[in-house]
């Protein structure tokens, strides 16, 4: 064969595998761009799947919110939703098109809630409640639940909280991540904290705290008794039990508080156990709490510190059911209240029988505790209770457990005001009972904060009001342990007002015949505070007022934070600056 021939097939062969790489290539396309194209109509299958599970949770879950069903009735089909929106979002191939740019985002945050979603159903929400066969109380399938479920959880709300950050999410999308993120940041620290808590890790001491609102103090009131209660593997008993008479009254515990807070709140804030509670700073007074009981009742260790007053009390009783107590007496949700801060001091004079005052409350404590330890309630009106009566500050916690503080920081339960404006510019009014009286069934009080923005400057006026609405003849009727214990038939409040953190103390302003300015040049907690003291008598209406101001500044939505007092009305707050 020729030379020319070689080459020309030479050249042939190369233009032929040319071709041949060509359409390999082209094949290749092809099959990527078929499975493509097959994975999205699988995915898009797959996401008509999870869009009918979330969208039926959703309405599910609805329903129990509104109260149109309750949670044991629509759990099963809850569960069957769930579980069916999670399984679809887990499909290997739906993982594979997360990476794909953009829409991927989408598919994750999709993914994402399903799964959240099914982990809190599936996961928790249906082991927890149980059915015919289930064993053990309702804290121990808590416990059991939370275990198991806590990483896995933790892992799906924070991959949330990163996937709602992302432009890419079309607005169906971010909705739905939004609200499923919400309930996750939420749910999500609990649960990691509830296997702790609930003695999954060794018994457990908390010690709970009775507040009484009839004498009323900046945390609620005073501290009437106190319960300590045991927790090991989700098991909760009562043990000792302790009340004002069993402390070293005037003999100062040994904790370390500042200077502001004794300036403001005199040494009874440490020598004293009733009035552990004037300073608005529950970590204070749960640590000053702690110390009586371990110096004066036993040395346990005591892993944290609740409280809860008849308010919070009269809810979970909606939860529970009246309960019978000892003396044969029905406590329930409808005379909760009036029966622990009213009608107890006229069946015994406290001065002469405190025995008798005392064991009422403490017999209460055990027997609401053993209804609870029992599993005996609605979940879901426990639920609301608890949630409701944390928001007003009837229920709060305090733990020296780094985990378990951090999963309450920042929430109203830790009885902490904020350090900074950033969330929200709160400002404190606090009533606080400094005649020993109980007279705080019958007091009105009200609240009212206003910001103005202005010149540079910004300026919120903090109002407190207070009124006794008793004639003199129905004050001097009542029993002796509900009038002032030094004055009878007249009564003393010492009212603080702390201003916004960074703000400066400009004015300070009250009606009243005996009302006076206390202290107005401490800082405290972080704020400048004014301090009045009011004397009245019944049928006096009192109103004091402090005025701050700060410069131009990030200053979040304006709020108010008070005592939770029996006749109290909601806080007022006009806002000109927000927004």
């Amino acid at each position: 064969m020729s030379a020319g021939s070689q080459d020309a097939q030479s050249i042939d062969e190369q233009k032929s595998g040319r071709q041949r790489r060509r359409r390999r290539v082209w094949v290749i396309l092809a099959l990527v761009v078929i499975a493509f194209l097959l994975a999205v109509c699988w995915v898009g299958l797959r996401a008509i799947t999870v869009k009918d599970g979330l969208i039926q949770s959703q309405e599910l879950i609805g329903q129990i919110q509104d109260g149109g069903a309750e949670v044991d009735e629509v759990l099963p089909e809850l569960s069957e939703s769930a579980a069916s929106a999670g399984a679809a979002a887990s499909d290997p191939v739906w993982w594979v098109m997360e990476w794909v740019p953009v829409v991927g985002d989408n598919l994750k945050g999709v993914r994402l809630a399903a799964q959240s979603l099914d982990a809190l159903v599936n996961g928790v929400a249906l082991p927890v409640m149980g059915d015919e066969d289930s064993t053990g109380s309702i804290t121990e399938r808590l416990l059991e639940a939370t275990d198991d479920q806590a990483t896995h959880i933790t892992e799906l709300a924070d991959g949330l909280e990163s996937v709602s950050q992302s432009p890419f999410l079309v607005s169906v999308v971010r909705e739905g991540v939004d609200q499923v993120d919400e309930v996750m940041s939420a749910a999500a620290p609990m649960i990691g904290v509830l296997p702790t808590l609930l003695g999954g890790e060794g018994t457990r001491n908390y010690l709970l705290v009775f507040q009484n609102n009839a004498e009323t103090l900046a945390l609620g009131g005073s501290a009437a008794a106190q319960t300590l209660v045991r927790v090991e593997n989700g098991t909760i008993s009562i043990g000792a039990q302790g009340d004002s008479g069993n402390y070293q009254n005037g003999v100062a515990v040994d904790v370390d508080v500042p200077p502001s807070a004794i300036q403001l709140y005199t040494s009874y804030l440490v020598d004293h156990i009733n009035t552990s509670m004037s300073r608005p700073d529950f970590p204070t007074a749960a640590k000053i709490m702690r110390a009586w009981w371990q110096r004066d009742i036993a040395d346990d260790e005591i892993a944290g510190v609740v409280s809860i007053d008849p308010m919070a009390l009269s809810r979970i009783l909606k939860a529970t059911g009246p309960i019978e107590l000892a003396s044969g007496e029905v406590l329930s949700e409808e005379n909760a209240v009036s029966l622990l801060l009213s009608e107890v001091y006229g069946r015994w004079d406290s001065y002469k029988e405190p025995e008798l005052v005392d064991g009422f409350f403490a017999d209460t404590a055990a027997a609401v505790f053993d209804q609870i330890a029992s599993g005996d309630f609605d979940l879901k009106d426990m639920m609301w209770a608890i949630t409701e009566s944390a928001s007003q500050g009837s229920v709060l916690a305090w733990s020296d457990d780094a985990q378990v503080a951090a999963a309450i920081e920042g929430e109203r339960i830790s009885g902490v005001l904020p350090t900074d404006n950033s969330d929200a510019t709160t400002v404190g009014i606090y009533f606080n009972n400094s005649n020993g009286s109980k007279i705080d069934y019958f007091t009105e009080t009200a609240t009212t904060a206003t910001a103005i923005c202005e010149a540079g400057n910004t300026t919120f006026t903090a109002t407190g009001s207070l009124t006794l609405p008793l004639t003199q003849r129905q004050a001097e009727a009542l029993p002796r342990y509900v009038q002032s214990m030094t004055f009878g038939a007249r009564f003393r409040d010492w009212i603080f007002i702390y201003g916004p953190p960074g703000t400066t103390l400009s004015d300070a302003t009250f009606n009243g015949d005996e009302v006076s300015v206390m202290h107005r040049d401490i800082d405290d907690l972080g704020r400048p505070v004014v301090a009045f003291e009011a004397w009245f008598d019944p049928g006096d209406s009192i109103d004091v007022t402090a005025t701050f101001v700060g410069s131009d500044g990030d200053y979040g939505p304006l709020a108010v934070q008070t005592n939770p007092m029996v006749r109290g009305e909601k806080p007022v707050v006009t806002d000109d600056c927000a927004g």
